[in-house]
């Protein structure tokens, strides 16, 4: 047994449940994705039950597997289990060869299955939103309300999405297809985790570096899968070079660190340079595409020894081509800044005008806070007030803080 859990019990736990589930699916079949996703959960609570007491595992990731095999076989003995199984069971491998193979124990190989499970998520009977839903589930470990709050959809919604998406899996066959048919879905979940990782969107921490530690690895086994696929080189350099300003984001206290304010000195020199390589081979190549641009303006910050000396023309110019890929909230909201940096907050004001009207943006904290940000370069007396309102409908504790410090900084000037 292993005398401690390295960078903690949980994001260990985060990293091999995916790897877990595909182990499970590869033996067992996709016919079996609930009843395997819950054996999983199983092990993993008995992990976080005996490891603390007992150590971690030599091999912590064949110890899931093992233990999620025996709840499975366990529920499949159940009388209760096998009414509701059966039939699955006997599409995807014999009853009594899964018992036995249980009982067997067989080794559990070093096969890393993550990927295998990202193109499983992805099935093509499922659309787009639902395939990215269930992989970040699946795949990422977030919970449902994280996923929702990265969709900008209810709670609810999203939990009835999942379990549709989950249906399809367990009853539709799979055909054969090669990567590339999925690469679109498979990079948006992976920035969908990464980003979840990078700004948590709820709890009482700004970050979750396991999780964007995990999209980072996947996205390198992609791109090693797929070497020529300039936007997948291209998401991952976004991810390193944004990853390389961690440090810096986060105060003593854990309070949030604005990019204007943040030491550049803490940030990773290692992670820049690799982004910014990955960029200089990939953008030559004429095939540019929005994580190639949102690499590229995340570069722009990067290579600025300090705030004031920012490209922000370039950076509005960037983000000008990456509008061009379609109508994104987000984008909008990113740009309006880029604008106010170039032609004044003014401009960046009238710029966000048309969010007001967006159903996933009118109340949401990020449109309001950038909007108090500009009222306060522009000296409005309002500024505050907006602040106060962007903290109150924001889900993370310390952004929630962050808004309200700067709401009482120019109420007690």
């Amino acid at each position: 047994m292993s005398d401690s859990v390295g960078y903690g019990l949980e994001g260990l736990l985060r990293d091999l449940a995916p790897q877990a589930l595909g182990a499970l699916l590869r033996r067992y079949g996709q016919a079996q994705f609930d009843a395997c996703e819950d054996a999983v959960q199983e092990a993993l609570l008995a992990a976080a039950t005996q490891w603390p007491a007992e150590g971690v595992p030599e091999n912590p990731r064949g110890w899931l597997v093992t233990v999620a095999g025996r709840r499975l076989v366990d529920a499949v003995r159940s009388e209760a289990a096998r009414r509701r199984r059966e039939d699955a069971l006997a599409v995807a491998t014999p009853q009594a060869a899964l018992l036995s193979a249980a009982a067997d124990a067989p080794s559990v190989s070093d096969r890393d299955d993550s990927l295998e499970l990202l193109f499983l998520c992805c099935h093509p009977e499922l659309s787009a939103p639902s395939r990215i839903a269930l992989t970040l589930r699946a795949v990422g470990g977030l919970g449902t309300g994280q996923i929702a709050a990265a969709f900008l959809v209810p709670e609810a919604t999203m939990a009835q999405r999942i379990s549709r998406a989950k249906q399809t899996v367990r009853t539709a066959g799979l055909p054969a297809v090669t990567p590339s048919e999925r690469l679109a879905e498979v990079r948006q979940v992976l920035y969908l985790i990464f980003n979840e990782g990078y700004t948590a969107s709820g709890g009482e921490d700004l970050t979750a570096p396991a999780l964007s530690g995990e999209a980072i690895r996947l996205t390198r086994l992609l791109l090693r899968l797929v070497p020529d696929d300039a936007e997948t080189a291209g998401l991952l350099a976004l991810m390193l070079l944004t990853d390389a300003r961690r440090p810096a984001r986060t105060g003593a206290g854990g309070e949030l660190v604005p990019l204007a304010e943040q030491d550049r000195s803490l940030w990773l020199e290692p992670l820049i340079l690799e982004g910014t390589s990955l960029l200089s081979d990939t953008l030559p190549l004429g095939r540019v595409g929005p994580y190639q641009l949102q690499a590229a303006i995340a570069a722009v910050h990067d290579e600025a020894p300090e705030s004031g000396s920012t490209d922000w023309p370039q950076i509005l110019v960037l983000y000008d081509l990456l509008a061009r890929f379609g109508e994104n909230p987000f984008v909008t909201l990113n740009r309006s800044v880029a604008l106010a940096m170039v032609e004044g907050p003014a401009a960046g004001l009238a710029a966000l005008a048309p969010l007001a009207a967006d159903k996933r943006m009118s109340r949401h904290h990020r449109l309001m806070a950038t909007r108090a940000h500009l009222l306060e370069l522009l000296g409005d007396p309002t500024a505050a007030a907006t602040y106060r309102d962007a903290a109150r409908h924001a889900t993370s504790a310390p952004e929630r803080r962050h808004l309200t410090a700067r709401a009482r900084r120019l109420e007690n000037p």
